[in-house]
């Protein structure tokens, strides 16, 4: 999406995902904004089934209840291209191409311990040493996906793929398809473990959530609306 270059034109906002990394309890974000946001989003949904359960236990259960919120995903594919950054002398596309940005969104997979934690681990390392692995879980950093003020969302990647469609002269990707596949992760999700980044990340969940219950309040107006032009008269 781009911007038409008509002042009248209101700015279009650039999506992103925001890693919540935790260095010695503070929240360092890793903010990936969009070169371009992306022209096409999917967005699915799985409730609980209740006729899926054993067969000697159906009925114990109302076919309405709903346990938790449904398994909510979202599929989409994110555009990267040099070109621009080369005519404006970038010194990281001029040399690496869009490599940077894969790399980022790349770490978004990968286990943290956060700046100074990836520090110490990368030197005990250098020197032969190492964290025992018996004694810390690698984990990976909550991330946020961002499409402005009506869409923040706690998510984990559970897909990622990468299409290079063009080369620079060194071999560096000049342009390339990523493509996402997303879970968003629930309040109940957090509950084993309280920090500043659960904390946050739930925050944004129950944001989004009251925003869409406000959006289908208004809805009813229109709803309104329509019921009365089907009624014959």
């Amino acid at each position: 999406m781009a911007e038409t270059g008509n002042p009248a034109t209101p700015p279009v906002v650039r999506g992103a995902i925001v890693q919540l990394v935790e260095d010695l309890g503070i929240i360092v974000p890793n903010i990936i904004p969009f070169q371009y946001n992306p022209e096409k989003m999917t967005r699915g949904f799985t409730p609980w089934n209740p006729f899926e359960v054993d067969q000697t236990n159906r009925g114990a259960q109302a076919p309405m209840i709903q346990p938790y919120d449904p398994e909510e995903t979202y599929q989409f594919s994110l555009e990267l291209d040099a070109t621009d950054d080369l005519e404006d002398g970038d010194p990281i596309a001029m040399t690496s191409g869009v490599a940077s940005r894969i790399a980022a969104i790349k770490k978004l997979i990968e286990p943290s311990a956060g700046l100074f934690g990836d520090l110490i681990a990368s030197a005990q390392a250098l020197v032969g040493g190492g964290i025992d692995a018996q004694m810390t879980r690698p984990s990976i950093p909550i991330s946020l996906l961002v499409m402005g003020p009506g869409l923040i969302l706690p998510i984990r990647i559970t897909s990622l793929s990468i299409e290079v469609t063009e080369f620079t002269p060194l071999l560096y990707p000049h342009m390339a398809t990523v493509t996402l596949d997303l879970r968003v992760l629930t309040p109940e999700v957090f509950k084993c473990k309280e920090t500043a980044a659960t904390s946050l990340a739930i925050a944004a969940y129950e944001f989004t959530r009251l925003q869409e219950d406000a959006l289908a309040v208004l809805n009813i107006a229109n709803a309104t609306k329509a019921a009365l032009s089907m009624l014959p008269f």
